[in-house]
C-alpha cells in the first residue's frame, strides 16, 4: 500500500502545480516534492504560491553547454527523514541518479518520468544510454508526457502496461472564453509567443508573416510575446518592411495577461526548432486559435493535427505563409479549426495528468521488494 510518493523535480514548474495540487489533495496518501533549486536563472515563471509538502534541497548548480546540472547530495538524508513508498525522479541529474540509488538500495519502487521524446534524445552518447537502460531496467512503472516519450521508453523495452500518461496542459478554463473580438476583428493576425532566441525561430515567424502579406496584399500585425536575445534584431528586420509588417512586442506576460494576449490574435506561428512539447500550444489551442507549428515541437501531430487544427509544416516560409492566407481568407474554414482546437486540447487536463501519475504509483507499489 502506497502511504507517501515523493518526487524530485529540478524547480517549481507553473504547469505542474496545479497536478501536484491534485496529487496532494487525493485521500489515501501522502504527497512530497524535493526540489533542486527554487528557480534556474534562464526561467521568468510567474509562479503561485506551492500549497502542497515540499523541501526545497541546497541548490549547487553547474552549467555545462548552457544547461543547469544539478548535483544535491542532500537529497539522500532528505529522503530518509521522509520515508517514501514510491519515488519519482524527472530526469537524469546526478541528484536524481542519487535518489534513484536510494531508491534501489532500500528497495522502494521508482519510476521515472519523461517530457523527452525519441527525437530530443537521439543525440546522447553511449554513456548516457547505457544510464537509462540500467535505470530503466530496475524501475516498476514509467511516466510519459507525449506520444514521443512513450515511444522512447518502449525503444528500451519498456513495456506498454507499465507506461502512463502525465499529460502536459494548463488551466484551458481561462482561455476558454469567448473572444472579445470576432475573428476578423482581432486587432493581429499572428501571435508569437516564448522566448525570443534562436532556438525558438522568431525570425522565421516575421517572415511568414511578411509573406503572408504580399500574398493576401495588404499590411499584416504580428504581436510578439516575451523577451530574449534576439529582441533587438527581429525589431530591426520588421523595421525594415513597414508597408508590410505592422509588429509590436509585448515583452514578458504575466501568467493572467495571457489570455487576452492570444484572444487579440488570430492565428499562432510556432516554428521552434527544439521543444519536446510546447505549452504554449496548449494556451493557443484553450484560446482556439488555428496552429502552424514544426516538426520540431512534441505537439505536432498529436495537439495539433495536419489540417484539423492546424498545419504541421516543413519550415519553408513559402508553405506557412500559403496555410496561413488561406485560413485568414476562409472565414469558414478558420472556425472549424478554431473549434477544432478547443475540442483538441479539451482532453488535456490536471485531472487527467495526476490521474497517471496515481495509477503509475499504485502499480510500482504492486509486489514492492523489501530489502534483507
Amino acid at each position: 500500500m502506497i502511504k507517501k510518493i515523493v518526487f524530485i523535480g529540478n524547480e517549481p514548474v507553473p504547469y505542474r502545480l496545479p497536478i501536484f495540487d491534485k496529487i496532494a489533495d487525493t485521500p489515501g496518501f501522502s504527497f512530497h516534492v524535493i526540489y533542486c533549486c527554487r528557480r534556474e536563472p534562464n526561467r521568468q515563471w510567474d509562479m503561485p504560491p506551492v500549497k502542497f509538502e515540499h523541501t526545497f534541497l541546497r541548490e549547487r548548480i553547474k552549467t555545462v553547454n548552457g544547461r543547469y546540472i544539478h548535483n544535491n547530495p542532500d537529497v539522500i538524508p532528505t529522503l530518509k527523514r521522509l520515508a517514501p513508498d514510491v519515488i519519482i525522479t524527472s530526469g537524469f541529474n546526478p541528484t536524481h541518479l542519487y535518489a534513484f540509488g536510494y531508491a534501489l538500495l532500500k528497495g522502494i519502487p521508482h519510476i521515472p518520468m519523461t517530457d523527452g521524446t525519441l527525437d530530443s534524445e537521439k543525440a546522447l552518447s553511449p554513456i548516457h544510454r547505457l544510464v537509462r537502460r540500467f535505470v530503466y531496467a530496475r524501475s516498476r512503472a514509467f511516466l510519459w508526457a507525449s506520444l514521443g516519450g512513450k515511444h522512447l521508453y518502449q525503444s528500451y523495452g519498456v513495456l506498454e502496461e507499465r507506461s502512463f500518461q502525465s499529460c502536459l496542459c494548463v488551466d484551458n478554463s481561462i482561455y476558454f472564453r469567448e473572444s472579445p473580438h470576432e475573428p476578423h476583428e482581432k486587432p493581429f493576425d499572428f501571435i508569437f509567443c516564448g522566448r525570443i532566441e534562436a532556438a525558438k525561430n522568431p525570425l522565421f515567424a516575421l517572415d511568414v508573416a511578411r509573406e503572408a502579406a504580399q500574398r493576401l496584399q495588404r499590411k499584416v500585425t504580428i504581436l510578439f510575446v516575451g523577451t530574449g536575445t534576439q529582441e533587438h534584431e527581429v525589431k530591426q528586420a520588421a523595421a525594415l518592411h513597414p508597408d508590410l509588417l505592422d509588429a509590436t512586442f509585448n515583452g514578458h506576460a504575466a501568467q493572467h495577461e495571457l489570455p487576452a494576449l492570444y484572444h487579440s490574435a488570430r492565428i499562432f506561428l510556432f516554428p521552434t526548432l527544439a521543444d519536446v512539447w510546447g505549452v504554449v500550444a496548449n494556451e493557443a489551442c484553450a484560446a482556439g486559435l488555428p496552429i502552424l507549428v514544426s516538426h520540431y515541437a512534441g505537439v505536432a501531430g498529436e495537439l495539433v493535427v495536419d489540417g484539423e487544427n492546424g498545419f504541421v509544416c516543413d519550415l519553408d516560409v513559402n508553405q506557412w505563409a500559403e496555410h496561413a492566407a488561406l485560413l485568414l481568407t476562409h472565414p469558414e474554414m478558420y472556425r472549424q479549426f478554431s473549434d477544432r482546437s478547443r475540442s483538441i486540447v479539451s482532453k488535456y487536463t490536471f485531472d487527467d495528468a495526476s490521474s497517471g501519475i496515481v495509477t503509475a504509483c499504485r502499480l510500482a507499489a504492486l509486489n514492492r521488494r523489501v530489502p534483507a
